[in-house]
């Protein structure tokens, strides 16, 4: 079999862009991942990062080299430890993801209760319909004349 030749530049599956019918081509991963951090308000200045051994799959690379990542964002407090892959640049960049992710995550629980909260607000306010109302007059019409049945007759 002829010898192909060698790309000199390492190539990962995540640097690779997917494939896609659209004229213009896609934002690449580092760029959509800027765009979302910078969305959240994130900054590189608020990132605390160390790099420490990996454990796992991934060979003598992973035992001899620092490729584990650990990030705290120091404003929300927020640990992530990322060693998913044995190469520490992907490490950082999923470390990363992963912090997005989880801010995301808080803040669209936090608008979720905002709403859950003035729905509650705006139901106990509104006053009940009307057929409901009958029904409930109803029943307690029904529940008085069983307990006036009750009663001892009048001497």
């Amino acid at each position: 079999a002829p010898l192909l030749p060698v790309d000199s530049r390492r190539r990962f599956p995540y640097d690779e862009p997917m494939n896609s019918t659209s004229s213009s081509p896609p934002p690449s991963a580092s760029e959509d991942l800027a765009r979302r951090m910078a969305a959240l308000g994130i900054r590189e200045a608020d990132l605390s990062e160390s790099f420490v051994r990996s454990g796992g799959n991934g060979g003598q690379n992973v035992n001899k080299v620092a490729t584990c990542v650990q990030l705290i964002h120091g404003p929300s407090g927020i640990r992530i430890k990322s060693q998913e892959s044995r190469h520490q640049g992907a490490n950082r960049r999923r470390a990363r993801e992963l912090l997005v992710e989880k801010l995301e995550a808080l803040r669209d629980a936090t608008v979720r209760e905002a709403r859950a909260r003035i729905e509650r607000a705006r139901r106990s306010r509104r006053g009940r319909p009307r057929a409901l109302k009958e029904r409930l007059l109803q029943s307690k019409a029904r529940r008085a004349r069983s307990k006036e049945l009750r009663r001892r007759p009048a001497e």
